[in-house]
C-alpha cells in the first residue's frame, strides 16, 4: 500500500508540473497549445504537428489561420488499398509548386511550415533571391515503396517529393545535380533537408539510397527517420 501511495504522489507531482509548464511556456514551446503555422517552430513542433494527424478540425483551422488556400476532398478509398482521408487539393500557398498536390491536412501543415520557415529564408540568406517555385514529383500516388511490397505514404497522400527549387533570378537548385557539388547550392539543399527533418516524421534524401538520388521524400507517416 505504501508503494502505491508513493506512486500516486509522484503522479500527482508530475501532473502538477505539466500543468504549470503548460500555463507558462510560450505557445510554440508548449506541446498542448494549438499550433500556429505562421510562428517559427519551437521545441514542441513535433508534438504539435503529430497531434494534427488525429484532429481534423484543428488541422484545417490551422491552415485557415495561416491563409493557406485549399479545396477539401471527401474521404475516399482509391484503388484496392489506397485512399485520401482528411485530405485536400492545395490551391494556394506562399510559393507555387510545379504540380497539383493532393495531400492530407497534416502533411500540408508540415509542408507549409517547411516552406515558410526553412526554404524561403534559406534562399534569401544564401542566394539573396526568393524562391519562385518548388519543383515536385507530386504527392498522392497509389504505389508501394520502391523495392518493397509495403504501401508508400504516397498511397495515402501523406508524402511529398521535391526535386529542386527555382529562384526568382532564374537559377534552378537541383537535388540530383547539386547535392554533392559543394558551394552555395549544396549548402542550401542541406539546410532545407535538415529543416525538413525537424518538421516531418520521415525525411529521405540522396544519402538514404539510390531511389532518392534526385529528390527529397518527406512524409508524416509513423516512425521517425532523417537520412
Amino acid at each position: 500500500m505504501r508503494g502505491i501511495s508513493i506512486l500516486l504522489t509522484y503522479a500527482f507531482l508530475i501532473g502538477a508540473i505539466v500543468v504549470i509548464l503548460a500555463r507558462t511556456l510560450p505557445a510554440r514551446h508548449n506541446p498542448l497549445a494549438p499550433i500556429d503555422l505562421s510562428v517559427r517552430p519551437g521545441l514542441a513542433i513535433s508534438a504539435q504537428l503529430t497531434r494534427l494527424k488525429g484532429d481534423r478540425e484543428a488541422c484545417f483551422v490551422a491552415l485557415d489561420n495561416a491563409g493557406v488556400g485549399y479545396t477539401p476532398l471527401e474521404d475516399e478509398p482509391r484503388g484496392e488499398k489506397c485512399g485520401l482521408f482528411d485530405a485536400l487539393t492545395l490551391d494556394r500557398t506562399l510559393t507555387p509548386y510545379s504540380a497539383t498536390l493532393q495531400m492530407t491536412c497534416a502533411q500540408t501543415a508540415a509542408a507549409y511550415m517547411w516552406e515558410r520557415h526553412v526554404v524561403r529564408p534559406a534562399a534569401v540568406e544564401i542566394f539573396d533571391s526568393p524562391v519562385a517555385r518548388i519543383e515536385t514529383y507530386g504527392s498522392f500516388s497509389c504505389r508501394t515503396i520502391a523495392g518493397s511490397r509495403r504501401l508508400s505514404q504516397h498511397a495515402f497522400g501523406n508524402a511529398l517529393d521535391v526535386s529542386g527549387f527555382r529562384l526568382e533570378d532564374g537559377r534552378l537548385i537541383d537535388v540530383k545535380a547539386h547535392w554533392d557539388k559543394g558551394g552555395k547550392e549544396a549548402k542550401f539543399l542541406r539546410r532545407v533537408h535538415e529543416g525538413a527533418c525537424d518538421l516531418f516524421s520521415v525525411t529521405l534524401g540522396p544519402e538514404y539510397n539510390a531511389a532518392h538520388a534526385d529528390h527529397f521524400h518527406m512524409d508524416m507517416g509513423p516512425g521517425r527517420v532523417c537520412r
